[in-house]
């Protein structure tokens, strides 16, 4: 009989000890056992999490308990990159958490966004009375999607639009370092709304948690270079490579940061300590 811990158990432990640190950083409304819950089936559901650089996935963890989004394929997923140094874990913020982010700021009253496809009607208007008019075919084909838009209203009556075509789309997805892998694969319908809800946010009234969110999404997908007019590169930068942790430290404080190199460690001898040797 084998006291062998498995990974996902080993998982499981380690995110229990960090209890006290994820409900310091996760907001009121969001248990703190939900949270570990939810983090729980999304390694379940991707084992190969598990193979990814261990301080990358539990800081992945921490920023979206910061965020107070849950890692559900919903609010946010985590997403594994391919690097020099490994395969290394961030999360990146969906349509469903820069909603909910935008909808708890109070700043709108309410905000919407939809894909529309070649068989639905379709018209969007410019001018004086800007106007989009929608109508979904209720076919179970729809045909191919031909654009994507946003609308949000403040509670002062005022209507923001904006509507991107698929190629506009394509263009944005060609210059994520995620574009040809995960949620771009996988749901490209809900990394397009997206990509239009991040569009008009800049001009929508903003809250420094929803600024938050937009800037984990941008680092995610890989704009953050772009933005500063340099090449795009899903390497990391040198320092990062030696401490994948260090804006994430920076910004959570020292105390979080030890917290998550303690786990590391325990999650790491745990499983180094129940590896079955030849002899056993």
């Amino acid at each position: 009989m084998t006291n062998e811990i498995t990974p996902i158990e080993a998982m499981r432990g380690t995110l229990v000890k960090m209890q006290p640190e994820f409900q310091a950083a996760l907001p009121p409304q969001i248990p703190v056992e939900k949270f570990i819950r939810t983090t729980l089936t999304a390694v379940q559901m991707n084992p190969d999490l598990l193979g990814a650089d261990r301080r990358s996935l539990l800081g992945a963890c921490m920023k979206a308990a910061q965020d107070g989004l849950l890692l559900d394929g919903r609010e946010a997923a985590p997403v594994i990159f391919n690097t020099k140094e490994g395969k290394k874990v961030q999360y990146m913020p969906m349509v469903g958490g820069i909603l909910k982010k935008i909808r708890n700021s109070g700043e709108l009253a309410s905000i919407s966004a939809q894909v529309a496809y070649d068989k639905d009607h379709f018209e969007y208007e410019l001018g004086d009375n800007e106007n989009i008019v929608h109508k979904p075919f209720l076919g179970e084909d729809r045909g191919k999607p031909i654009a994507v838009y946003a609308v949000a209203k403040t509670k002062d009556g005022a209507i923001y639009r904006e509507v991107m075509s698929v190629s506009d789309v394509e263009k944005v997805r060609a210059a994520s370092r995620a574009g040809k892998f995960g949620p771009w694969v996988e749901w490209w319908d809900e990394m397009a709304k997206k990509t239009v809800i991040r569009r008009m946010a800049k001009r929508l009234p903003s809250s420094a948690d929803v600024d938050s969110v937009l800037a984990s999404d941008m680092e995610a997908s890989g704009f953050v270079q772009q933005a500063r007019q340099e090449p795009i590169n899903v390497t990391p930068v040198p320092e990062d490579q030696q401490a994948p942790l260090s804006r994430l430290k920076a910004s959570m404080g020292q105390p979080m940061a030890d917290a998550i190199d303690q786990a590391t460690g325990e999650i790491i001898q745990e499983e180094t300590a129940n590896v079955p040797t030849a002899n056993t």
